[in-house]
């Protein structure tokens, strides 16, 4: 490793490209494009060495960096990374990758502002996954908001204004009572903003609920959990296809991540006191929402209904307390990235053509797009939870973990798999096979160079998870453990 600031380069490689992409301006789209996506390339490169020399058998924080940055307030630039966040940020770094390459030519308009947006937004989240001050997580965490609120509000739908805003409150409003609660993890803590600090702390249980309540609040809007979860489609379906991408993708993942960096290591006891709720605020997710999906026209709808049943998964696999609910959970987070994405990417590519989203539109499209169709299949399989695709590992182990924790549990998590086939498969028949739906299919034109590249891409990250998910429980088991081990001791003091 030599010293080498590896964490700093994850988050402001793309930053400064960001900001480079920006300073072309408006007559200079080429370049924008190219500069973007050296950088984008460039701040996955700086990535792969975390995953390389990382050490899978501690838990301890690696290549952690500590500067001072608030000295009157003992705020500290303070970063590192466990066995649970790394994988998030070679994840982010990724999908960016992707993104770029996704809007290269469909975006024609402030194609600068566009690509550093979403530049800008890849560093700051990089950022919040890395973050061991509790300060500087907030700034990163507030601050990503705001590119993803630009690129919905400018380059969204004919509502865009309308889900850009209500995304921006949602999620500001929960976020000033995690404020308050970091507020008095400080006055508590002997004056220190170190998370790790704060993961050994002795709370009081009222307090312990308090804080859990301020966490949930902000975290639960993130996920998005039921029932706070109304602003995800509105967003999604205004949202350009990139910020569908990496809404879906990365930005869901910040909530969830923040439960396990947050309420289980802060509050451990009030975690497993209000463990009931959350399970049944998962399982509605999972269940209710996936009903919901079903009925859906729109397919961008449709599959930001189906994140929010995914996700659901997640939140249940968290609050079972046991190692593969949790490590499948964690599985399921980084597959829904790759799955969801390459869904939203593929709804991209037919509305890119046809500007229509309704599943009544089309029909017939393998006939002149097979090769997207055959893409689209897979993608649609993996959503569904088939077999050899990354989409069943999570899903398969987050059942596993509830059937140890309760069977009835487990039977009903299980019912998403028959209602996540059920709405992705009627999906994927209405839109794909038949007869040709009319004049406008006829003339559609299969999948280009640099769209099956990006689905080309996507497609090897769904079938090597589902098929060796090693290299990924690997890296999180020890300290998956070492969590479960913190949240069990606490419980017997």
């Amino acid at each position: 490793m030599n010293g080498v600031p590896y964490l700093s380069l994850a988050i402001w490689v793309p930053i400064v490209g960001g900001l480079l992409a920006l300073a072309t301006g408006r007559d200079r789209d080429a370049a924008a494009r190219w500069i973007s996506l050296i950088a984008a390339v460039a701040g996955f490169l700086v990535t792969l060495p975390l995953y390389a020399h990382f050490n899978a058998a501690t838990s301890e924080m690696q290549f952690v960096e500590a500067r001072q940055w608030i000295p009157y307030f003992n705020v500290n630039y303070t970063l590192g990374v466990d066995g649970i966040s790394m994988p998030f940020l070679l994840l982010n770094s990724f999908i960016t990758v992707i993104v770029v390459l996704a809007g290269w030519e469909v975006i024609q308009t402030k194609v600068s502002q566009y690509l550093a947006a979403f530049l800008i937004m890849s560093g700051l989240m990089n950022g919040i996954f890395s973050a061991l001050d509790g300060v500087l997580f907030y700034v990163f965490f507030e601050a990503s908001l705001i590119p993803l609120y630009l690129i919905i509000g400018i380059w969204g739908g004919p509502n865009r204004v309308y889900a850009a805003i209500k995304f921006f409150l949602y999620t500001l409003l929960g976020s000033l009572l995690m404020l308050l609660a970091f507020i008095y993890l400080f006055q508590n803590s002997g004056g220190s903003f170190s998370i790790l600090d704060w993961h050994q702390m002795r709370i009081p249980q009222l307090a312990q609920t308090c804080i859990f309540f301020a966490f949930l609040a902000s975290f639960a809007v993130k996920v998005p959990m039921w029932p706070v979860h109304t602003w995800l489609p509105d967003a999604h379906v205004e949202a350009p296809t990139g910020g569908s991408v990496v809404l879906a993708a990365i930005a869901l993942k910040l909530g969830a991540y923040g439960f396990l960096r947050f309420s289980l290591p802060i509050v451990p006891d009030a975690a497993r006191e209000f463990a009931p709720l959350m399970i049944g605020l998962s399982l509605i997710a999972v269940i209710y929402i996936g009903f919901v999906a079903l009925v859906q026209t729109d397919m961008k709808k449709l599959v930001a209904y189906s994140s929010i049943s995914h996700m659901g998964f997640v939140t249940l696999g968290f609050f079972m307390f046991n190692q593969i609910g949790v490590e499948g959970a964690l599985v399921q987070m980084i597959s829904h990235g790759f799955v969801s994405g390459a869904m939203f990417l593929c709804i991209g590519v037919l509305y890119d053509r046809m500007h229509s989203r309704n599943i009544a539109d089309y029909g017939g499209v393998v006939n002149v797009m097979p090769k997207f169709a055959a893409f689209f299949m897979l993608f649609a399989m993996a959503n569904s939870g088939l077999p050899a695709t990354s989409g069943f590992v999570g899903e398969f182990m987050v059942i596993l973990g509830a059937v140890q924790f309760n069977f009835w549990t487990g039977f009903a998590a299980a019912t998403t798999l028959i209602l996540g086939a059920a709405y992705t498969l009627w999906m994927y028949k209405r839109v794909v096979f038949g007869a040709i739906g009319n004049s406008h299919v006829a003339e559609l034109l299969d999948i280009n160079r640099r769209e099956f590249l990006f689905l080309a891409l996507l497609a090897i990250c769904v079938l090597a998870m589902g098929l060796y998910p090693f290299p990924v429980t690997e890296v999180m088991h020890v300290s998956v453990g070492d969590l479960l081990s913190h949240v069990a001791q606490s419980k017997l003091q």
